[in-house]
């Protein structure tokens, strides 16, 4: 196959029946999303949001794009970004991956700090006072832009429905912006009204009621309740221990030769745990956001 340009690279990902020992016969099948060009389900995101910026007359040649971002929606955005030459100020609280911020430098963005115990929201805060600095700015805002379902509507879910070509029980995922999920789970069950819809986050997020703080895993995990879950059905929520999930990190790699991160490892827990309530022979589907190369510095095989 012969392309002109990385963006061609993007979606189209592989489907893996994961052969590990499932309860009740059931199968999961994940989409491993490290093979997007920039290494992440985020690619999708990265290049979605631009071309509905520019087809709104929001972004033009001379634009400067700021994005509030854990990492990954940053290097997708940057990516696309090369692709029309565009600069790129990506604001990221201090404590995400040493790795995802040397990869948003390679691809030419600038990097903005924010502390760690501001979160998200001391990014996002950030972001929205550097485009009243900067003209002719535009900050798409993945945490509230209908766009960033609507990417993985369009993209990853239909792709999920022809790869499979049978009958999903249950479709488990992470939630950070909560596009993934919600683009995926609202497409799925327009499909087919009985698949179940399961959201997955780490100790620390508040979908589940607990009280917010710190965790390891990265990618995952919200300050504030996704406004795309407002009109969503969302069957449960599980949350995931770091140390339940960094297992299943480790047990990837030594098992099955698999390098995923800490939020696919958390989405590979759930779904074991979702496998224990429903029927045998069950079909459950989950999203493997990036891989553990992205994570090398945080120690995360030790």
């Amino acid at each position: 196959m012969i392309i002109q340009s990385v963006s061609q690279l993007i979606g189209n990902t592989p489907l893996i029946d994961l052969q590990v020992n499932v309860p009740k016969n059931s199968h999961i099948y994940a989409k491993l999303e490290m093979f997007n060009p920039g290494g992440s389900v985020k690619d999708r995101l990265g290049q979605y949001l631009l071309q509905d910026g520019s087809k709104k007359g929001k972004i033009n040649q001379e634009t400067t794009i700021i994005e509030p971002t854990a990492g990954n929606t940053g290097i997708g955005l940057a990516l696309a970004a090369t692709q029309s030459h565009l600069k790129t100020i990506l604001v990221v609280p201090e404590k995400f991956s040493f790795e995802k911020q040397q990869l948003m430098k390679a691809l030419g963005a600038k990097i903005v700090h924010t502390p760690s115990e501001d979160g998200i929201k001391g990014a996002i805060k950030k972001a929205r006072e550097l485009a009243q600095e900067t003209p002719n700015s535009y900050v798409p805002m993945q945490f509230e832009n209908p766009a960033n379902p609507a990417a993985y509507y369009q993209t990853l879910a239909p792709e999920l429905v022809s790869e499979l070509k049978q009958p999903i029980t249950a479709f488990v995922a992470g939630a950070g912006s909560g596009g993934t999920f919600a683009g995926v789970a609202k497409y799925l069950q327009e499909k087919d009204a009985t698949t179940k819809t399961i959201v997955v986050e780490p100790e620390g997020s508040i979908l589940n009621g607990g009280p917010a703080h710190s965790h390891r895993i990265e990618g995952i995990g919200v300050e504030f309740v996704p406004p795309f879950f407002s009109d969503l059905q969302i069957d449960q929520t599980i949350t995931i221990s770091d140390e339940d999930a960094f297992a299943e990190v480790r047990r990837m790699a030594q098992e099955q030769g698999l390098f995923i991160g800490s939020s696919s490892g958390a989405a590979l827990a759930a779904s074991l745990k979702v496998a224990e309530t429903l029927p045998e022979n069950s079909t459950i589907v989950t999203i493997f956001p990036d891989s553990g190369e992205r994570y090398l510095s945080e120690n995360i095989y030790d």
